[in-house]
């Protein structure tokens, strides 16, 4: 199941400017609305990524995890 997150862009002189709504620091900025839209996907997949791991290395030895649904 995929998940869906907004991405706030704008246009600032020759540079689309875009940040993800939900996950804070990840933003990015490309010559084009097309490639920022590539670099946000790809930055948010690797903040998440990161942010398991840490979660993970950080609640080891015994955890447990849960679905949280909103």
């Amino acid at each position: 199941m995929a998940n869906t997150y907004t991405a706030v862009t704008k246009q600032d002189g020759g540079w689309w400017i875009g940040w993800i709504e939900e996950v804070p620091g990840v933003n990015c900025q490309e010559r084009t609305r097309e490639k920022l839209l590539d670099s946000l996907r790809t930055t948010l997949a690797e903040a998440l990524e990161f942010n398991r791991q840490e979660a993970i290395q950080a609640a080891a030895p015994d955890y447990t995890e849960e679905p949280v649904t909103l």
